[in-house]
């Protein structure tokens, strides 16, 4: 199990439609004001990062959309601590210039500035600006070449990098990034949950995002990623797990919550979701692709977050978390249907329940059930 105490990141609401494709009331908006408050109230609560989506068109239930990087350096310069993960596209960024958007937002934020490599699923949205939409291992080849080059870019006097899809040639960046003991530059997520992903966060990812999954799944997918790790002789990345959290006082409430979202959902968006996602998929060869099994109720909430079970009272949330965190969960990235009073109360009765169990098992062994 993980040493350091678990970390705590949230989607932040930057596109219009809320975390769940469900006509079901979500007190939430994908507005500066309301994000700039949620993110305050974020870093309060106990939350380490905070991740901003990244959607170039409507589609899916999701009509308006602030794009992520300009979006993560205003929330940055609006808090002290939280650090801000903005999400990106290889193929619709060269990654000398994001290195420099990144080097320039790590300044101004004093070092909390992150990046989260996104290989694409949105086919409508490559093809719409003109560029080319690759098969699924492709999409992947190119995502970690862009993450040599950023890593490069960030870290060298003068990059060179020879590549199938980018190129280097003496890049000097300057400034660099801040770096710090630890943190040599900004850090670099990935997401993905099939074979290629899960091979290449082991080679060139600092964390690794995994859809939401049960126990088993996040055995298997951390166990393959260390695989690749120790193949490619470094240390393994630091592992994410997607959740949508319905905390309520009474396990009847959280599921009624749940039974609610489900029973009043977009079902011509999410079955629209469901077929471009597997159709980005498809082409993966041992059937592993991101939400490649995911059922109708999973794609409600986008990234299969309710299979990660976190749906209850905070007693049993808390359980959930650490059952989880012995399997080599370092982060949970968090979704939420109603954002302010549920980060609050996330705060406030969850994770001082975490900490607890986090501490009774740094002091000598404990049964925590997994309630899977």
């Amino acid at each position: 199990m993980p040493a350091d105490p678990l970390k705590f990141a949230y989607w932040v609401p930057n596109v219009s439609g809320g975390l769940v494709t469900s006509r079901i009331e979500q007190r939430t908006d994908w507005g500066y004001d309301y994000n700039r408050e949620l993110a305050v109230l974020a870093e309060n609560n106990g939350f380490d990062y905070a991740l901003t989506q990244v959607r170039y068109m409507a589609g899916y239930g999701a009509e308006q959309q602030h794009e992520s990087t300009s979006f993560s350096l205003a929330l940055l310069l609006a808090t002290r601590r939280l650090k801000v993960i903005a999400a990106v596209h290889p193929g619709l960024w060269h990654p000398g210039v994001l290195a420099k958007l990144g080097a320039t937002a790590d300044h101004l934020s004093h070092g909390r500035f992150a990046v989260n490599v996104v290989s694409g699923w949105f086919k409508d949205e490559f093809t719409a600006l003109g560029e080319p939409w690759l098969e699924h291992d492709e999409r992947y080849r190119r995502a970690e070449e862009f993450i040599r080059a950023l890593r490069a870019s960030w870290t060298e006097d003068r990059a060179e990098l020879a590549g199938d899809f980018y190129r280097l040639r003496g890049f000097s960046l300057k400034p660099k990034p801040l770096g710090t003991a630890g943190r040599p530059h900004p850090e670099i997520f990935q997401g993905g949950n099939s074979t290629a992903a899960r091979a290449m966060a082991g080679r060139v990812s600092d964390w690794y995002f995994s859809n939401g999954r049960d126990v088993d799944g996040v055995a298997e997918q951390i166990a393959d990623v260390h695989d690749s790790a120790s193949r490619a002789g470094r240390r393994p990345p630091k592992f994410g797990l997607n959740g949508f959290l319905i905390a309520r006082d009474t396990e009847a409430e959280a599921r009624e919550t749940l039974r609610e979202i489900v029973a009043r959902a977009d079902t011509e968006a999410v079955e629209g979701f469901g077929a471009a996602v597997r159709q980005a998929g498809r082409s993966t060869a041992d059937g592993k692709g991101m939400w490649q099994d995911s059922t109708f109720v999973d794609l409600v909430q986008y990234n299969d977050g309710f299979r990660t079970g976190l749906i209850g009272t905070p007693e049993r949330i808390a359980e959930r978390i650490i059952a989880y965190k012995r399997l080599g969960v370092d982060l949970f990235l968090l979704g939420f249907l109603h954002y302010h009073e549920e980060v609050e109360y996330f705060g406030r009765r969850v994770l001082p329940l975490v900490r607890e169990l986090e501490a009774a098992d740094r002091t000598g062994p404990a049964s925590v059930p997994a309630h899977a």
